[in-house]
C-alpha cells in the first residue's frame, strides 16, 4: 500500500498537471467509491496537499483566481494499488479531464477511493479525521511522542495507527523500528526509546521521500508514478521485505512475524523483546 513517501512523491509529480486547471468531467462508473466526484465538475484546482496518505486537491469556482479561498476539496485515497498515469489501461478507474488534456487513475485491485467534501468536513473519514501529527512538520513534537508511547501496546500496531504519527505503514514501520533498534512487540517504551523511534521515523520517512518512495517487485500493485517512473527506496530496505537475509548491522537473519495481521519483519539480536 501507498504509504506517505509514495503519496508525497505522487503529490509532487502530478502537481505541475493538475494546479490552476479546471476539472471539465470525472468519469467512473462506481459511485459508491468515488463519491460526489461531479461537483469537482467546473471548478479549478487551486493546490495539492496531503495529508498522511491521503491526497487533497482545492477546488475553487473556475473564474477564481489563484490564491482564493476554496470552497470544496477532491480526496484521494492510492489504496493498494491505485496510482495515477498519463495513458488510459485496463485497470482505470477513474479519467480526470482538465482544461489542458488528462489523468487517469490506475487501481488493479480497486481499493483506491475518492471524495469531493467541504474543507474539513471528514465525517465518512475517521482516519483522516483522527490522524495524528505529520512526521516531518513541526507539529510532530518529541515530548508529546515520549509521553503517548509510555502507555503504548506493542509498538508497530501502534505506529500503523496513525495516531501517535501519520502516514507510517508497514514499510516505514519496519525500517524505523529497525533503526532504533527496538522489537515490533515491544510495549510501553521507556523514554530513551521512544526518542530513537521519534528520530528514526523523521530519518527514514525524509529519506522515503527524497528517494520518491519504494517500489516492491514487478507485479499488478507495484507502485510507480504516472510517467512510469519507480521508486528507489527499496534499495536501502535494511528490515521489510528481507525475511532470512542477514541483518545489514549485525549479520543475524532477519526474521518474518505476523504481528497485528501485518507481515513483521526485524532482528532477533538488534531488537530483542525485553521484559514488558
Amino acid at each position: 500500500m501507498p504509504e506517505l513517501p509514495e503519496v508525497e512523491t505522487t503529490r509532487r509529480k502530478i502537481e505541475p498537471l493538475l494546479r490552476g486547471r479546471v476539472i471539465e468531467r470525472v468519469i467512473h462508473d462506481a459511485p459508491h467509491r468515488y463519491r460526489d466526484t461531479h461537483l469537482a465538475e467546473g471548478r479549478r484546482v487551486q493546490g495539492l496537499s496531503r495529508r498522511g496518505k491521503y491526497l487533497l486537491l482545492q477546488l475553487a469556482a473556475a473564474d477564481a483566481a489563484e490564491g482564493d479561498p476554496h470552497d470544496l476539496e477532491l480526496i484521494v485515497h492510492l489504496g493498494m494499488t491505485g496510482g495515477f498515469r498519463l495513458e488510459e489501461g485496463r485497470h482505470t478507474r477513474v479519467t480526470l479531464t482538465t482544461d489542458s488534456g488528462a489523468l487517469h487513475f490506475d487501481d488493479p485491485r480497486r481499493f483506491g477511493k475518492m471524495a469531493v467534501v467541504r474543507p474539513g468536513e471528514y465525517g465518512g473519514m475517521p482516519t483522516l479525521t483522527a490522524m495524528g501529527p505529520e512526521p516531518l512538520s513541526d507539529d510532530f513534537v518529541e515530548s508529546d511522542f515520549v509521553k503517548a508511547a509510555a502507555g503504548c501496546g506493542a509498538v508497530k500496531p501502534w505506529l500503523l495507527s496513525q495516531k501517535p504519527v501519520s502516514g507510517v505503514g508497514n514499510i516505514y514501520a519496519d525500517e524505523s523500528l529497525w533503526l532504533a533498534r527496538i522489537h515490533p512487540a515491544q510495549t510501553r517504551l521507556e523514554p530513551a526509546e521512544a526518542r530513537r523511534l521519534y528520530q528514526a521515523v523523521r530519518e527514514v520517512m525524509g529519506a522515503a521521500v527524497e528517494a520518491g518512495g519504494s517500489s516492491l517487485g514487478d507485479g499488478l500493485g507495484n507502485y510507480r508514478q504516472h510517467d512510469g517512473e519507480s521508486g528507489a527506496f527499496q534499495h536501502a530496505h535494511h528490515a521489510y521485505g528481507r525475511g532470512g537475509q542477514p541483518c545489514d548491522r549485525c549479520g543475524t537473519t532477519i526474521e518474518k512475524i505476523v504481528l497485528g495481521q501485518r507481515g513483521t519483519h526485524f532482528c532477533p539480536q538488534c531488537q530483542r523483546l525485553r521484559s514488558r
